[in-house]
């Protein structure tokens, strides 16, 4: 659920953790022949709405279309930003002797999209309370890591941040490997 949402943090991050503040946001939207209504459209183009409200990210484009052979929706997006010129943070700067800073949890992700997608399963072993934070984690503490990045990029002297890298694909070891790899150095 909330699949547009995630299309545009995830782009986000991606502007983000490169130095830049992000702008504008291009989707394409495929949806599956036998389920699509006027319901689902309308809820994905909500979600991306408001994501790109909260953002100040203007939704500029994209194509969307009812797609043979699907079984869900699939939302692709690109998201171009601005980054001030000598502020540009690569994936692969890591430098030997560097620090790795985590800015949130791990698992926030993951937990939340258990929570969502099990929570049948879950209902009789944990309480329902515990189940509802774990599935808000995708909003509290979030996986937007803008504010982090931008306060990273903004605080520090130029060319102090060697390298940045958003985990909510993959997650924490996942991330800290293309890091390395990514900058040809070890951890």
């Amino acid at each position: 659920d909330e699949i547009g949402w995630y299309a545009v943090h995830v782009n986000a991050n991606d502007i983000a953790v490169s130095g830049g503040i992000p702008r504008w946001f291009l989707v394409t939207v495929l949806l599956p022949e036998a389920q699509t209504d006027e319901a689902l459209v309308e809820d994905i183009f909500r979600q991306l709405s408001e994501a790109c409200g909260q953002l100040d990210v203007v939704l500029c484009g994209g194509h969307t279309e009812v797609t043979y052979g699907l079984d869900r929706p699939i939302v692709v997006g690109q998201m171009l930003g601005e980054v001030a010129p000598g502020k540009l943070v690569r994936s692969g700067g890591g430098r030997p002797g560097d620090d790795l800073v985590l800015s949130k949890g791990i698992a926030i992700e993951g937990t939340s999209i258990i929570a969502r997608e099990k929570g049948g399963e879950l209902a009789g072993r944990h309480s329902a309370d515990f189940l509802a934070r774990c599935r808000n984690m995708l909003h509290d503490p979030g996986i937007s890591v803008l504010r982090e990045a931008r306060l990273a990029v903004e605080s520090l002297p130029s060319g102090a941040i060697h390298a940045m890298h958003d985990p909510t694909e993959g997650g924490l070891a996942t991330g800290v490997w293309e890091l390395a790899t990514a900058s040809r150095v070890g951890v």
